[in-house]
Formats: C-alpha cells, sequence, structure tokens
C-alpha cells in the first residue's frame, strides 16, 4: 500500500467518555476500510451493544486494566489510553500508517493517575521531536494558537518574541505545504484589549507581537499587525484571511467553535505527522446514550484523507 493509500490510525481515547460511542457509529457512517482502531476490541462491541447496534471495523487492540462503565472514570486505564497513543505516533512515524486521527481523552484523569500529562499535541510533539502548533478548522474559519494550555496569568510571561516567531513561521509554512495555499494571510490577535491601546493597555503588542510580524513580513509572510480579538472576527476581515492566530486558548476558539461545533477539526502543525482530532471533549454524561455528534470525527477523519492526499 502506498503511502497516500496508507491506513489512518483512529485512537479511541478515553474508555469511559463519547469516544467508543463515536468510533462504532463512524463504523456504520462512513467507509472505514482504511481505518485502524486503536483501542480494545472487547470495549468496542460492548458499548456497540449498549447503544443497540454493532461494531465493525480493524482494530489494533490495546487490552484494559479495568472494566469500563461509560460515563465513570477510572485511573486504572490510563495507561491503556497513552498506549493507544503511542502506538498510533510510532506507528505514523514508521510509515505503517499515514496519519492519526484522535477521539476525545481526559486529561485529568492522566494526571490522577500519577502521569504528567498535558494534552494530545504535547504528548505526540515528545514522541515526534515536532515543535506543536494547535489549529482548528470549520468551514470558513481556521483558528491558530500562540499558547495553548496554560492558566491565563501565565500568558503573558509566554509570548515572547522567539516563541511567536517559531508559531508563525510553522503555521505559514504548514498552510503552504499541508493546505496548499500558495501565499496564506494571517490574522494575527493583539494580547491586550484593543490591541494595547498605543501602550495604554499594554505593551506586549509593541515590544513583542508587532516587531516579529514586521520582520516576517520583511520576509514575505502575509501576515497583518497585531488586531483588537474583538473587531478582527468579523466577517469583512475574515474574509480577507486564511488563517488567524490568536495569542491564547479562550480568545479564538470561542469564536471557531460558535461558528463550527460539530464540524470543527483540531489539526496539530509542526509534527512530521498529519494528527488531526475531534474538536470536543469526552461529554461522560452522554457515554452510552447514542446521543453523541459524530460530526466532528466525521470531519476530522476526511480532513486527514485530504492532508494525506
Amino acid at each position: 500500500m502506498s503511502a497516500s493509500r496508507q491506513r489512518l490510525a483512529v485512537t479511541v481515547g478515553e474508555p469511559a467518555g463519547i469516544g467508543p460511542d463515536l468510533c462504532v457509529e463512524l463504523s456504520h457512517r462512513i467507509n472505514c476500510d482504511d481505518l485502524v482502531f486503536i483501542g480494545n476490541r472487547e470495549l468496542l462491541e460492548e458499548r456497540a451493544e449498549q447503544l443497540k447496534t454493532s461494531f465493525s471495523g480493524t482494530v489494533h487492540d490495546i487490552p484494559l486494566t479495568a472494566p469500563v462503565v461509560a460515563g465513570e472514570l477510572n485511573v486504572s486505564n490510563s495507561q491503556a489510553v497513552l498506549h493507544s497513543l503511542r502506538e498510533a505516533a510510532e506507528g505514523c512515524m514508521q510509515r505503517r500508517y499515514a496519519a492519526v486521527v484522535t477521539a476525545p481523552l481526559h486529561k485529568g484523569i492522566i494526571n490522577d493517575a500519577g502521569i504528567p500529562f498535558s494534552g494530545h499535541t504535547e504528548y505526540f510533539a515528545e514522541i515526534t521531536g515536532g515543535y506543536p502548533v494547535m489549529m482548528l478548522a470549520c468551514p470558513g474559519l481556521r483558528v491558530a494558537l500562540a499558547t495553548t494550555h496554560l492558566p491565563l496569568r501565565d500568558v503573558t510571561d509566554a509570548i515572547t518574541r522567539p516563541l511567536l516567531e517559531k508559531v508563525m513561521r510553522i503555521l505559514h509554512n504548514d498552510l503552504v505545504d499541508k493546505f496548499h495555499i500558495a501565499s496564506p494571510r494571517i490574522l494575527v490577535c493583539g494580547l491586550n484589549p484593543h490591541a494595547g491601546e498605543g501602550g495604554h493597555m499594554g505593551r506586549e503588542e509593541i515590544e513583542i507581537i508587532a516587531p516579529v510580524l514586521e520582520q516576517l513580513r520583511s520576509e514575505g509572510i502575509n501576515c497583518s499587525e497585531p488586531l483588537p480579538a474583538d473587531t478582527l472576527f468579523t466577517p469583512k476581515l475574515l474574509q480577507q484571511a486564511d488563517a488567524v492566530l490568536a495569542m491564547y486558548h479562550d480568545q479564538g476558539l470561542p469564536v471557531l467553535k460558535h461558528m463550527g461545533f460539530g464540524e470543527a477539526v483540531n489539526i496539530t502543525l509542526g509534527l512530521p505527522i498529519i494528527r488531526t482530532s475531534v474538536d470536543h471533549g469526552t461529554a461522560l454524561d452522554l457515554a452510552g446514550s447514542g446521543k453523541a455528534d459524530v460530526g466532528s470525527l466525521i470531519a476530522a477523519v476526511n480532513c486527514a484523507r485530504e492532508m494525506i492526499n
């Protein structure tokens, strides 16, 4: 099988969450001949029975330590979740898989198991050696993040010239290489309200953000000045943009999820592998109920297929 037709790894995610539900539903909604579900086969079959349906698909079986009750987290299965991620990432590096698509996991329960874990993105970067940049995309909008899972009080210190330059270069290069946009137009959010109001509401725009963007523009990267986030996300400006760079998680993602929830895809840029994911969490209250929406997982699979080809 050529690289373009290699199989995609689909990690099942948190066993007690909606990941198994979504994988069961996915097996009925799209052609899964090129997918390998990485998780516990017995769990998928049990969840299908709970949902009064069936599961059919190729599974790379990952043993679980403890029985699973839908909606009830168990620290005992945290190692199995990480095992599935490692299998997917290493499989991509070894070209057994062309991409990895991830169902949601629960960061808290992995940390409760005594395993420091900040998320899929950082974990894959540790394995592959890349520098991860999180980008979510839905029809009509792509939003990348300069910082990801940080407390708000730590964001300002994290926004440095080297970080911003690295993130911008990765975003530009992957829009060109993976999305085939010849000269991507990137709109950049300021950090502070009103993009600092000329220094009266913070000087990060003047001292850090604007100088980096000016340097990148001099090299031919098509990016804006730092813009106020409250007016950047308007149709007039967005129709001119191929992507937006937000300075922190909750600056850009609420807008994107409002615009495209259920159709949005989480894409990790800056890695030597292709990784896409759903745009939502484990929804423990919906696990086993049949009410979970598979739309984002379908979109993530289709996005990975397009990026491969």
